[in-house]
């Protein structure tokens, strides 16, 4: 993978997988924003990407951090990377310009993210927290927070962590034990969290902990819960590190996957207590920490993408070397030219086309400002693409054969670097329960009505087509029709309290489906209008309308699987006693 070519780092198709990039910019009022800057900016993350990120995913593979008196080493060769990653500017991409950001749109950054995140998903976490510290701070902090943390963390001098889960406090946060206690003009912490990622690192001179706490009177459950940001190195009278905050790693975890990425667990105050200081009000931490919670469900959405993109790229490969049909003459050729191979390739790059289109447009509703669409979309990136992406790594092995259960291919790597991504920032099940909840029945199911009223007018656009297109057109309607229905039966079977949370999963997978299939329609509609116009690459654009009718044709059929089990209600999946299982 040291020799990828990233989809989007392609000068010439910068951002068609979905429409033309100035399109999407200009719906989203960012017209200074082009298709030729985007095509320099993609390049030259290629160029990191490829050139230095890639090579040590690998490294990061075998080598995993270490926890020593010292705290935590990363693995060799992501310091020097991460110091190229902050002198390239590129963590200032999308923060805005009062702290040093350049204040590109989100779409944009969303791109670029993606290269980082396929080349070396364990190094791209650490940036991906640190962007969601920055939204939080900037959002809740004070004006005196923002000044002393913020410019720091945009910059990438300083990275940022997340820190929420307890042992004995996973989803459920109300059980958070971590403590807050008032101290003058700062608060002492003390507690142990959980899954930290990463938590502690050389790569920086500070790290800043944002941190879930409860004061000593706080109402109980979720409501009593305050954030604070705890650093590991407190400020001197200059805004630098100085005195050592009692913040420390206390041990890693041992994972499946995503060994260059350090998994810590942090302890707070073994020595009197840590020096937090209050984010927002008290007992709205929760609140805050959505924010970043949110932006992370994104970001991990990109990454179900991004693993999958790799895991494709290196299947793709493997195909065309490996030699194993025979022809009556005795000439030998590649797996490629087998239907089987040609099966799971198409699904692979048909899928990882789907997933993009979701990410990018998810990301130009941020942009549009257009916060109902964006709060519907979530769920269904982060569920949706994490859940898919299973899939599709999977198949990069298979394609491998034997060889793919062999390590030294890396085509394993791939598949276990996926397994955590349908479980932190929010299980499945957390996504699709949001879905159904708080973005379809808190409201009578508007906001997805809005969305199936979208996808009707441009999937009779598609119908248009005909020719080739005439099935895939089809199975885009049923699976229209497919969701209408789904929606109508979660409304009419709100007063079964087990209906929402047994089909939860199943309504999800069906949007997400439906979703893919949407946009990759809207992309063959593309394509062919650019074809009919003399414009672009005809074998590209032959290719987007190739992959968008085999998405059509042979994904969609899924979500008539998703409605029937939809359907069938909560009945059997409760019926047997706790006992009987």
């Amino acid at each position: 993978m040291s020799d990828y070519k990233h989809p989007l780092t392609d000068a010439e198709f910068v951002l068609n997988e979905l429409v033309q990039f100035d399109q999407l910019c200009a719906d989203a009022g960012l017209e200074d924003i082009n298709s030729e800057l985007a095509s320099v900016i993609l390049t030259e993350a290629g160029k990191l990407g490829s050139g230095m990120l890639a090579p040590l995913n690998r490294t990061g593979d075998l080598n995993h951090p270490r926890l020593d008196e010292q705290g935590v080493q990363q693995t060799e060769g992501f310091a020097e990377a991460y110091k190229e990653y902050v002198e390239g500017g590129w963590a200032t991409l999308t923060a805005a310009e009062e702290f040093g950001g350049q204040n590109l749109p989100n779409v944009l950054g969303t791109a670029v993210n993606e290269v980082w995140q396929t080349a070396n998903l364990s190094f791209a976490l650490c940036p991906l927290l640190s962007q969601g510290a920055i939204e939080s701070i900037s959002h809740h902090g004070s004006d005196e927070l923002k000044e002393h943390y913020l410019t720091k963390l945009v910059s990438g001098e300083w990275t940022g962590t997340m820190n929420l889960t307890e042992s004995d406090a996973g989803t459920d946060l109300a059980a958070v034990k971590t403590k807050a206690v008032p101290n003058g003009d700062h608060y002492l912490i003390t507690g142990q969290k959980i899954f930290i990622t990463w938590g502690d690192h050389q790569m920086t001179d500070n790290i800043v902990h944002l941190v879930l706490a409860r004061l000593p009177d706080a109402p109980a459950g979720v409501k009593g819960i305050s954030l604070f940001i705890v650093p590991k190195f407190l400020l001197d009278e200059n805004g630098n590190p100085a005195e050592r905050n009692d913040a420390y790693a206390v041990s890693l975890e041992h994972k499946l996957g995503i060994h260059g990425s350090p998994t810590c667990v942090m302890s707070f105050g073994d020595n009197g207590g840590a020096v937090g200081y209050l984010v927002g009000e008290e007992n709205k931490g929760l609140t805050y920490m959505f924010t970043m919670m949110n932006h992370a469900r994104q970001g991990v959405g990109l990454q179900g993408l991004a693993v999958s993109e790799a895991a494709y790229q290196h299947a793709l490969q493997y195909a065309k070397d490996r030699i194993q049909g025979s022809n009556k003459d005795g000439s030998r050729y590649p797996i490629i030219r087998f239907p089987d191979v040609r099966r799971m390739l198409m699904t692979m790059k048909s899928g990882t086309e789907a997933m993009r289109a979701l990410c990018l447009v998810a990301a130009a509703e941020a942009d549009r400002g257009n916060a109902a669409r964006v709060e519907l979309l979530t769920p269904i990136v982060k569920g949706w693409v994490t859940e898919f992406a299973q899939e599709l790594t999977y198949l990069g092995v298979q394609i491998h054969g034997g060889m793919g259960f062999i390590e030294e291919t890396g085509a394993a790597q791939f598949y276990r670097d996926a397994r955590i991504l349908t479980i932190y920032e929010g299980t499945t099940g957390i996504q699709a329960l949001d879905l159904v909840g708080r973005k379809t029945l808190v409201n009578g199911g508007e906001s997805l009505q809005a969305l199936l009223d979208e996808m009707a007018a441009d999937i009779s656009r598609f119908e248009s087509l005909g020719g080739q297109f005439t099935l895939a057109a089809q199975q885009c309607r049923t699976s229209l029709d497919n969701g209408i229905a789904a929606r109508q039966w979660l409304l009419d079977s709100a007063a079964d309290k087990n209906a929402p949370g047994s089909a939860s999963v199943n309504f999800m997978m069906l949007f997400g489906f439906l979703c893919g299939g949407w946009l990759m329609a809207k992309s063959a509609l593309q394509a062919q209008a650019r074809l009919e116009a003399g414009e672009g690459n005809p074998e590209f654009l032959q290719s987007k309308l190739a992959t968008a009718r085999f998405f059509c044709e042979h994904m969609l059929p899924r979500t008539q699987s998703c409605l029937a089990s939809v359907m069938a209600g909560s009945e059997s999946i409760m019926q047997l006693d706790e006992e009987q299982f």
